[in-house]
């Protein structure tokens, strides 16, 4: 397959879908959904709601009925990273090459726009509009793993121990182990998890594709370290150099580049393997997942 057409295929898809699922800017309140949209249509490359399509895809499910999740995780991240990017904790002025979105609409809506976000992905998640072709108990497993993924016990629990590890200089791999596999492999393994689940996957799919997402999810967080270091603002969209300049936990910090790349290629082999079990519709997981590692070039 060519990975570069497949992704800007289905990136057209996920954009005119959420155009559609999104607010728009002319219902009130204008500013939180004018604050919205910016951050949603700012970029990005998708890679969570193309994963959640493609792992959908995997087990032979019908990749339409997971688009409204999709949506929804593509709404979850970007919350996550209009709040990351907030002065209380990254303090960023880009984002996607793009001003952030507190330096455009100021702090307090950019709380409110990310706030309104993360509700908006489980309104869209749980519409019977949307989801009245998926099996009632199927969409609840989803909704749970998503919400799982996306809180204390995930995403935000990475970003916690994130947090209160930066400058410390005697991190061990083990907690920049748990901050990666939590602050952004939680959402990577959901997206696939619930494209599965909405594919009607189980048992061995299941269990083998929880197991590509995992891997994927830590492999997607080393190349976005090594990224930091050997990237420019252009390629990575945001301000090259800021995790070193913030002393940020980072498996390149921990155990060295070269041992880190190493790594992030362990990672991406280990997810490959998970896939042995599935055949040409797994494609697409199986070029992501080197595309991971090997998207600077």
């Amino acid at each position: 397959m060519e990975l570069k057409v497949y992704l800007k295929e289905q990136c057209a898809l996920i954009d005119t879908a959420l155009d559609r699922f999104m607010p728009k800017e002319t219902e009130l309140p204008h500013s939180v959904h004018k604050a919205m949209r910016y951050s949603i249509f700012a970029g990005g490359k998708r890679v969570r709601p193309i994963l959640m399509l493609a792992a959908c895809h995997a087990v032979v499910g019908d990749s339409e009925r997971a688009l409204p999740a999709a949506c929804a995780m593509e709404m979850i991240h970007t919350y996550s990273l209009i709040h990351d990017d907030l002065p209380a904790m990254d303090d960023d002025d880009f984002r996607r090459g793009n001003p952030t979105n507190h330096k455009v609409f100021g702090e307090a809506i950019a709380i409110l726009a990310g706030d309104a976000l993360l509700t908006e992905a489980f309104k869209l998640t749980s519409d019977p509009r949307f989801s009245g072709g998926c099996d009632p108990s199927g969409l609840l497993a989803v909704i749970h793993e998503i919400a799982t993924c996306a809180g204390s016990y995930g995403m935000v629990g990475g970003q916690v121990v994130d947090m209160e590890s930066e400058g410390h200089h005697d991190i061990d791999l083990a907690t920049v182990q748990y901050i990666h596999t939590h602050k952004t492999g939680a959402l990577i393994k959901a997206s696939v998890v619930a494209g599965a689940l909405l594919g009607g996957a189980a048992g061995k799919q299941l269990a083998a594709i929880t197991r590509y997402g995992e891997a994927a999810g830590l492999a997607f967080q080393i190349a976005d370290d090594i990224l930091d270091i050997e990237g420019t603002t252009e390629e990575i969209g945001k301000d090259a150099g800021s995790d070193e300049a913030r002393g940020k936990a980072t498996y390149p910090a921990v155990m060295g580049l070269a041992a880190a790349k190493v790594e992030a290629g362990a990672m991406m082999d280990e997810a490959l393997r998970a896939l042995e079990i599935f055949g040409a519709e797994a494609d697409p997981l199986r070029e992501i997942a080197r595309y991971i590692v090997q998207r600077k070039n």
